[in-house]
């Protein structure tokens, strides 16, 4: 595999951080440029960054003294130093959509972890062992962009990453009902318990827009490409509660499922045990090598035990059990930073490398 030159855009702030941490030492990516906010522009990493590095590890020392670029302002010279870039800024949802834009039309892809363009119908939404195929979108994409290289492909909502995982090796069975309650981890919301004292001992019924993008994103992972755009998916019929728990990686969902054509429940363990996607096929780096792993302890999984599980990249589940109002009820954990967020996006970049589509 070639190597590839990188830049992270929205590189101060949490998710920015993690994926610096996860290119330290990537065997194909290697960080050429960072870009944030005017704040930030014009000083080293170690500089912009300060006190507020949140991540376990040391900020990556080939970066600390990277000037930091306008992400907005130096756009072509940022294009000019990378072969695609990683996207994850805290703008509103208009502007974030012309910044990714303005990239992908300087011919520099663009591998998002914003919310902004997961619905527009020619980007595909990628979570790459379930839908890998939506990636044939980008042709009509680029057509749309006027791009040869430029385009933006982007991962779903982080919050999802664990219980559509979960459900997809059973939808075969004409999946008709889903409920999904979510715990979401503090981190989710770029805190640490030191950021967020009002954490502690607590938990937030509400997650502003998270409960729409549970119920909504997973029909169009779930669709398919035609006429150039991504046709949602007409079922199954999804409801959410999302909220915010004193954790501080790892979300956590109670879901309950009902479809057409039952399962014994040793057959879904079986499922769940032996389902691989096109990044186990093709061993991608980031990929973990069992996708979905099933805990037949009764209190598992658990965040502290497991969100860390295959590098943070693999999906927990446990409490398989048959529901009196659904036909089946289940626990699963995905570490939200790492499948959720910035790993979910070098597993994406990954497969498109393989693909060619970076090239």
């Amino acid at each position: 595999m070639k190597q590839y030159r990188v830049g992270i855009i929205g590189a101060t702030g949490m998710v920015g951080q993690r994926f610096a941490t996860l290119l330290e030492k990537h065997p194909w990516f290697t960080v050429t440029a960072l870009a944030a906010s005017s704040r930030s522009a014009g000083k080293t990493y170690k500089e912009a960054v300060g006190d507020h590095w949140l991540m376990a590890t040391p900020m990556p020392k080939s970066m600390e003294n990277m000037v930091i670029l306008n992400a907005e302002e130096d756009v072509e010279k940022v294009a000019s130093l990378v072969d695609f870039v990683f996207c994850a800024v805290n703008m509103k949802k208009e502007e974030i959509k012309s910044l990714e834009e303005a990239y992908a039309k300087a011919e520099c892809p663009v591998m998002s972890n914003n919310s902004a363009h997961r619905m527009t119908p020619d980007v595909p939404m990628i979570i790459p062992e379930i839908n890998a195929d939506h990636i044939a979108v980008i042709d009509a994409q680029r057509k749309r962009l006027g791009t040869k290289r430029g385009f933006i492909a982007v991962k779903s909502n982080c919050s999802l990453q664990s219980y559509v995982p979960a459900i997809h090796p059973l939808m075969d069975r004409n999946v008709t009902k889903v409920l999904a309650c979510t715990y979401q981890a503090i981190s989710g919301a770029g805190k640490t318990f030191q950021t967020w004292p009002e954490s502690v001992d607590n938990v937030i019924p509400f997650i502003g827009g998270e409960e729409g993008k549970s119920e909504n994103e997973p029909l169009k992972i779930w669709g398919h490409v035609e006429n150039g755009v991504i046709v949602n998916a007409s079922s199954p019929c999804i409801t959410s509660q999302c909220l915010r728990v004193p954790v501080s990686d790892g979300h956590t969902a109670a879901v309950f499922v009902s479809f057409n054509k039952k399962l014994e429940m040793e057959e879904i363990i079986s499922r769940w045990e032996n389902y691989k996607g096109v990044p186990q096929e093709l061993q991608l780096p980031s990929a973990p090598k069992q996708f979905l792993h099933y805990f037949r302890e009764e209190d598992r999984p658990q965040s502290k035990l497991d969100r860390n599980l295959e590098n943070g990249m693999a999906v927990s589940i446990g409490r398989l059990r048959p529901d009196t109002q659904y036909d089946i009820k289940f626990v699963c954990l995905s570490h939200n930073t790492l499948r959720g967020a910035a790993g979910g996006a070098v597993l994406m970049a990954e497969l498109l490398c393989a693909k060619g589509y970076l090239d």
